[in-house]
């Protein structure tokens, strides 16, 4: 199949896909065809799609390509799906930033480095598919182990877990912005980080942010 044949099939594909779709698996749906030719008209496409004046990228996100609405039309997709601004707890926050960084990690080394009983936020974590039990640690007990999800890859776009900031890269702007409003003798601190949706269906999956899954709040429980 030639490139120009090839192109549109791609798109095709990437559009029907439930989520984002691998190379990988194009290459296992384009059974016969080159690999290199497969790659060389995706990239094509890739750019074709950032080129035009069409609503919709394709972007590489959580090990695949997907579909996505451009970022700059969420204000009247948000009107479209009546998405509002969904709160994620500090708490829930800071804990999904510590498996993400520190993951494989069990629920004792999380309390651990909070201090506070973390049962219910990782219920909350869960229900949301921001996180999974991944396996189990050879301990009494065997207690489990926790990491990210494929769709907190999705939501928080990111290609893959090597594409989250440094550290340097999330502490610096808050010591930068602590000193400022330092010197403004402003010293007024959020409580909890917002989270919008994408806007391309009622899902309201972020683009670029957080999404809006399911509006579960904090939960007990262990």
């Amino acid at each position: 199949m030639d490139k120009d044949s090839l192109k549109p099939l791609i798109e095709t594909l990437i559009f029907a896909a439930d989520h984002p779709i691998s190379f990988e698996k194009l290459m296992n749906v384009l059974e016969g065809e080159k690999r290199d030719e497969v790659r060389t008209a995706l990239n094509e496409l890739l750019v074709d799609y950032q080129q035009s004046r069409r609503g919709f990228l394709i972007e590489e996100v959580a090990g695949g390509f997907q579909i996505r609405t451009r970022p700059e039309f969420s204000p009247w997709l948000k009107r479209l799906f009546k998405i509002g601004f969904q709160k994620i707890s500090k708490p829930s926050m800071e804990t999904l930033a510590m498996i993400a960084y520190k993951q494989p990690i069990t629920r004792m080394d999380i309390e651990e480095l909070r201090g506070v009983d973390s049962g219910g936020v990782l219920k909350t974590l869960m229900d949301r598919n921001f996180i999974k039990i991944i396996g189990r640690k050879e301990l009494p007990g065997r207690p489990a182990v926790y990491g990210t999800t494929k769709e907190f890859l999705e939501i928080f776009d990111l290609k893959d877990l090597s594409c989250l900031p440094t550290l340097k890269e999330i502490i610096m702007p808050q010591e930068e912005e602590v000193a400022g409003e330092i010197a403004e003798d402003n010293g007024a601190s959020g409580d909890s980080v917002q989270t919008q949706g994408r806007g391309d269906d009622s899902g309201g999956e972020g683009h670029g942010q957080p999404s809006n899954r399911d509006g579960a709040g904090e939960q007990g429980g262990s």
